[in-house]
């Protein structure tokens, strides 16, 4: 019997939105490589995500989310070490192309693996004092995309 998906609680919703965000980027990235849009083109819009929306994001998740587990818990170390792994990433500047093609790839399973198995695990073992500290902490906010240059179209 296949296990019922656990629903995802109102104050971890806006961080799945932003997944979904990240998600689309991992798609627009794959979209231009299949177009051969120019890698300058994608590294510019690339850039703009990581800045303004997936270091904010980051923060928000290693500052408030990641301490409801304990700091030695495996997948809080994981997904420490993704997002070690994805900043140094899109900081390479030496071999921009294979970076993307890594970002696009690897930032897709980080989200994945979030949404799946560690937001479920917080879920589970965070009060409802916890989550409503979050909650109140980090609220949903618009996504305004960059659209001066649509690659993925």
């Amino acid at each position: 019997m296949k296990q019922k998906p656990l629903k995802r609680h109102k104050a971890l919703q806006p961080f799945s939105r932003e997944h979904h965000h990240g998600l689309l980027l991992s798609w627009k990235i794959r979209s231009g490589f299949s177009k051969n849009i120019e890698i300058e083109r994608i590294k510019t819009y690339a850039d703009w995500f990581f800045e303004n929306e997936l270091i904010p994001h980051f923060e928000l998740e290693e500052a408030h989310i990641f301490p409801l587990l304990k700091a030695d818990n495996e997948l809080v170390k994981r997904a420490l070490a993704e997002h070690r792994r994805l900043k140094r990433l899109f900081n390479d500047e030496k071999d921009i192309e294979k970076s993307l093609h890594k970002i696009e790839e690897e930032l897709e399973q980080h989200i994945r693996f979030e949404e799946r198995i560690l937001f479920p695990e917080i879920q589970k073992n965070a009060t409802e004092a916890q989550l409503a500290l979050i909650e109140d902490i980090h609220h949903d906010e618009r996504f305004v995309d960059n659209v001066s240059d649509e690659f993925w179209r």
